[in-house]
């Protein structure tokens, strides 16, 4: 185990060295990019991440097994001291950077500007153990400048910054261990809970929540054309307001229980439609009032790393994971400044290069007068000392760099560009003029109103300003669909009658909350300062790995399960799933980072709690006895109880002599959709019986179409096993239990609807695999037939993909053998998923490819599946590095052997 102590560097100067200064970057990209800059008199290594993390039990020794070393990897009764491993690439790249080390006069730590990098340095310090000065070299993007700027600025290593980090490892693992082992041991295997994940996950928990409680309210209003009676191609949408004076029912009048909030004229059906007719039948309007108002919007501040992701989530598409990816290669290639930054500020020379591009393209007006300059909101801002922005002096235009850069970073690095230049733009002006029209209704038989008013508004932007370059976008807002579309009025003036067009009622109901969307969950995140804008990302794709959280959409749908979790969390856990507690997490984590807080203390207090906190041990020792039935238990009203099974979520439905029957859950009905009206529909849905069709002439037994969990399948039914007959005046003998024999079954292919399936069909289903012929060249038979990565021929152990389901009946022994005669591949794609530059082990091109069990990294000879959760679409060049360099690691699989238990029989039985 090592301390801070030990980190502190050699300052004398090495006689031995060759004049060279060695630098240690993170990335292979970086490390091309920077020792171009640099020049002969450098050398410039990557460390490819961490080198170190903390150790897994395997790797505990024997002496410490016993102790909290053992189950942690940290040494709680001794300060928290970590145990650090070094991986088996790690120890690899260590042995390259010590040879590398010999013959260097100088260390420079260049790994990136944040806690996550100063903590990389520091471990590479306690690696190398070098006899040279250390310095660390900092830059925020890698231009010829930046860097050699760095080389002239370096400081000395920040451990306060890596206190910071290891505190932060060092909880997460406590919590997660200690937390996890509890999920699994009352939700299920393979749940976990973490100090970030947890909190996430009840934010989309309790958004659910609100919506399965949410009750709705219906409210009508009359929508109509106004247009002056000489110029109808002048008319503009309008809608009714007031009713004598009253205001007219909006969705915001209603709360979450469908209570209106406040005294307002809600509109039946009835009253709307005969205000409808009354209208129409009238016919004109007067103008009553016009009034115009000016206005102004300002730009918004350049990227953060939080906006960023939204920003790529709104207008993009992208999961905030594929964004961070997109960014990294685009910082790491030189185009953009570092990607994970709390900061609105922009350098000087940033901000002449917006300025002076904003003027180029748009006229002298489109910027003000004076610079722009944006405060941090962020009490803790951090890392980064600067915002996202193109790199360099002058920004080079998206049109520039569009042919040096694929799809997703050429849209990211736009996005970037534009928010960066539109950040030091001038202002937009508008003007908005809203025009209220009144009707007479006193003639109208027995309405009991007398006067109807009507409002329209439009805006007219007067001065585009920064609006020219760039408008933010914005996510999905309850009472979105009460707004009205903006659109152009004509000249009016109090006094004009006007005529009503198009009259109609139209009815509304309340809806509830929107769910999140990655978008929304990373501002909600931040809001409430639950976790950091660097670890965003990582937060959802745990939740969305974990299955708390699937995708309909770019919405984010909790699982039954993640309701399990959060509610064991909740009535066991309080505390640490709080929201303000989980924010003060960040908030002390961050004082450590400042050196306001020590980090020993610290851990203590969280860990054995205090006067202000119970802590986490305490905690863990006084559970007490949870229910897990309980805990995985959903009331649906009174009608059912929602429980898990072995096959997921089902509805445990009571019968009257005190039994209950299981009914299967749909698999897409979200949460909030199972309300105890759709559980009585299940209920009560007929159970689908097994449709029959027809005898297998074979055999003479029915074949059947059964609904199983895994989908539709046949069955053939074999003839019910009499009874055996027992004598009662017989002895007992125990007799060996005999097994009841299986049906035969086949699985029915995707094409295939088991509602329209025939007898003749099914016959060939049952007669798979099917011989096509036999390989003239080796008399081995050819067989087609599916299997659970779709249909294939099948030669001895040779195998070869078939096009459809089809082929299987139809393909010939001429066409197999050509199939054969082809390369192994050759009738999958040829082409890659996606391409990178040479691996610097193998030095062959990295390649992203689809494989029969899913994409795989390969670099021709080392090939690595991409683990699940994951697409190609995340996997940047450093991920693939290290995946690659982690399976050389691993070395080849060892091969399985099957091994047979020996036999041995028992000596008969000597006869008396």
């Amino acid at each position: 185990m090592t301390t801070k102590a030990a980190a502190k560097p050699s300052t004398k100067a090495s006689t031995a060295g060759s004049g060279k200064t060695l630098v240690i970057v993170e990335s292979p990209t970086k490390m091309r990019s920077i020792q171009g800059y640099l020049g002969d008199g450098y050398e410039v290594l990557s460390s490819v991440g961490h080198i170190r993390d903390l150790a897994d039990k395997k790797d505990i020794p024997a002496e410490l097994k016993k102790t909290s070393v053992g189950k942690y990897s940290i040494d709680i009764e001794n300060g928290f001291t970590p145990f650090y491993v070094e991986s088996d690439r790690g120890k690899k790249t260590v042995a390259e950077l010590k040879r590398a080390l010999k013959s260097a006069d100088q260390l420079l730590l260049a790994t990136d500007e944040d806690r996550e990098g100063e903590a990389i340095a520091w471990h590479l310090l306690q690696a190398l153990q070098p006899k040279v000065p250390v310095k660390r070299m900092v830059f925020h993007e890698i231009t010829k400048d930046a860097i050699r700027a760095a080389v002239g600025n370096t400081r000395e290593l920040d451990l306060a910054l890596v206190d910071a980090q290891e505190t932060r490892r060092i909880l997460d693992r406590l919590y997660g261990w200690d937390v996890s082992d509890v999920t699994r041991r009352k939700v299920g295997q393979g749940t976990s809970a973490g100090r970030v994940q947890s909190a996430a996950t009840r934010l989309v928990v309790d958004r659910e929540r609100e919506r399965i409680a949410f009750v709705s309210a219906d409210y009508w209003d009359v929508e109509a054309v106004a247009a002056p009676a000489e110029r109808v191609a002048d008319g503009f949408a309008t809608r009714l307001a007031r009713l004598d004076g009253a205001p007219l029912a909006r969705g915001t009048d209603f709360d979450d229980a469908g209570q209106l909030k406040k005294a307002v004229v809600v509109l039946t059906e009835p009253q709307a439609r005969a205000l409808a007719t009354a209208l129409e039948a009238s016919g004109d309007v007067v103008v009553v009032s016009v009034e115009a108002k000016p206005g102004i919007r300002s730009p918004k501040p350049p990227f953060t790393t939080s906006t960023m992701q939204q920003e790529a989530g709104r207008k993009l598409s992208m999961s905030a994971k594929h964004a961070m990816g997109v960014a990294q290669r685009l910082y790491e290639k030189g185009y953009i400044t570092y990607m994970r930054t709390d900061s609105t500020a922009l350098s000087t020379q940033a901000i002449a290069a917006a300025r002076a591009q904003a003027v180029a393209l748009y006229g002298d007006r489109a910027v003000p007068p004076n610079p722009r300059s944006y405060a941090n909101k962020s009490k803790n801002a951090q890392e980064a000392h600067e915002a996202i922005r193109p790199s360099g002096e002058t920004f080079r235009t998206p049109a520039e760099v569009g042919s040096a850069l694929d799809r997703d970073e050429s849209r990211l690095y736009d996005l970037i560009w534009k928010r960066t230049v539109a950040s030091q733009m001038s202002d937009a002006k508008y003007e908005t003029t809203t025009v209220t029209l009144e009707a007479d209704t006193s003639g109208a038989g027995d309405l009991a109103w007398k006067t109807a008013s009507f409002t329209a508004s439009g805006t007219v932007y007067t001065f585009k300003g920064f609006l020219e370059a760039y408008e933010e976008g914005r996510d999905e807002k309850r009472g979105d669909a009460d707004k009205a579309d903006d659109q152009s009025l004509p000249q009016l003036a109090v006094g004009d009658v006007l005529t009503l067009h198009e009259v109609e009622p139209k009815g509304h109901a309340t809806s509830p909350k929107p769910r999140y969307t990655e978008a929304s969950l990373v501002k909600a995140l931040e809001e409430k300062g639950i976790g950091r804008p660097s670890t965003f990302a990582s937060i959802i794709d745990v939740i969305l790995g974990r299955e708390y959280v699937t995708k309909r959409g770019q919405a984010l749908v909790p699982s039954w399960l993640a309701f399990s979790v959060v509610r064991l969390l909740e009535q066991h856990f309080t505390e640490l799933v709080d929201y303000d507690f989980t924010a003060a997490l960040e908030d002390d984590l961050d004082a450590i980072a400042r050196g306001e807080q020590q980090r020993v203390e610290w851990l203590k207090e969280f860990y054995f709690g205090s006067d202000q906190h119970v802590g986490l041990r305490n905690i863990l020792d006084n559970l007490g006895e949870i229910d897990a039935r309980e805990i995985n238990a959903t009331r649906i009203g009174d009608v059912a109880t929602l429980r898990f099974g072995r096959y997921g979520p089902y509805l445990d439905v009571p019968n009257e002599d005190g039994t209950s029957r299981i009914v299967n859950i749909p698999g897409d009905l979200a949460p909030d959709e199972l309300t105890p009206a759709k559980a009585r529909e299940l209920i009560d849905a007929p159970v689908a019986g097994d449709r029959v069709l027809g005898q297998n002439p074979e055999t003479g037994r029915d074949i059947i179409v059964k609904d199983g969990r895994f989908g539709p399948y046949l069955e053939e039914v074999l003839p019910p096993v009499p009874e055996p007959v027992v004598d009662p005046d017989a002895p007992k003998k125990r007799t060996k239990k005999v097994e009841a024999p299986k049906p035969r079954r086949a699985s029915i292919f995707k094409s295939m609807s088991p509602d329209t399936i025939d007898l003749e069909t099914a016959l060939k289903l049952f007669a798979l695999p099917r011989t096509v012929g036999l390989d003239p060249e080796t008399e081995t038979p050819i067989t087609a037939q599916n299997g659970p990565y779709g249909p294939y021929l099948k030669k001895g152990t040779d195998s070869r993909s078939l096009q459809s389901e089809d082929q299987i009946f139809d393909i010939t022994l001429e066409q197999a053998l050509e199939i054969y005669a082809q390369p192994k591949y050759a009738n999958r794609a040829a082409t890659s998923l996606k391409e990178f530059e040479a691996d610097p082990v193998s030095e062959k091109p990295i390649r992203i490819k689809d494989g029969r069990f899913g994409a795989y990294v390969t670099d021709g000879t080392t090939n690595v599946t991409i683990p699940k959760g994951q697409t190609p679409d995340d996997i940047t060049y450093e991920i693939a590095v290290q995946m690659l360099a982690d399976k050389r690691a691993k070395g080849p699989a060892p091969k399985r052997t099957t091994r047979r238990a020996a036999t041995t029989r028992k000596p008969a039985a000597k006869k008396k």
